[in-house]
């Protein structure tokens, strides 16, 4: 098992936790505010200070192509389970849906109600895309509908981040507050009806 660390020095850290050895160092020119590896660990994507993203070789750190449309600098970063797809999360309002196939254009542009977007995340089985804003908002878009279909939770306190269950069941957000720290759960609702008994 491996642990990745971002850091403001703009170093990307790979680390083996089992031996607590440092694997990768791949340094940036800029602070990198969060990297993430693909499910096939060919590719890292890196988004930091800087208006663009970058996909780089897992291997040898180098670039393999740049990610251009975000007007500001950019917090978060996912995975889509099939490797193709990944989400970056933008302080300039916007979390934008990439192809890896084609990265002239985002796949799709979410724009969010008041703030950057800290958090994202991608459901185990790819269907749900979890955007959190840094205080009161999270979104759930449904990738099956292009993310044109969406549901809003609305709450008052800063998010620390989101999380789901692995068997996507449960949506856990921190809530990072003073007074309220807490941890909210929400779990999927589901409709049965008379039938589904005899399945």
């Amino acid at each position: 098992m491996h642990f990745m660390a971002s850091n403001n020095d703009g170093g990307v850290r790979e680390y083996d936790t089992e031996r607590f050895q440092l694997m990768n160092h791949f340094c940036f020119p800029w602070p990198v505010n969060h990297s993430l590896l693909s499910p096939d660990r060919k590719f890292i994507t890196v988004v930091g200070d800087h208006l663009d993203g970058l996909i780089v070789d897992s291997s040898n750190g180098k670039t393999v192509a740049s990610i251009e449309g975000h007007l500001d600098y950019s917090f978060a970063s996912a995975w889509h389970p099939d490797g193709r797809l990944f989400a970056t999360g933008n302080q300039d309002k916007t979390c934008r849906v990439w192809d890896l196939r084609n990265l002239s254009n985002p796949v799709s542009v979410l724009k969010v109600n008041m703030g950057a977007v800290r958090s994202v995340r991608f459901s185990s089985n790819g269907q749900f895309l979890v955007v959190a804003e840094p205080a009161d908002f999270v979104h759930i878009y449904d990738t099956k509908l292009n993310c044109e279909k969406r549901q809003e939770i609305d709450f008052f306190g800063e998010i620390s981040g989101v999380s789901l269950s692995s068997d996507d069941e449960t949506l856990y957000i921190g809530v990072w507050d003073r007074t309220y720290a807490s941890l909210l759960q929400y779990n999927k609702r589901h409709k049965y009806g008379y039938l589904d008994s005899f399945v």
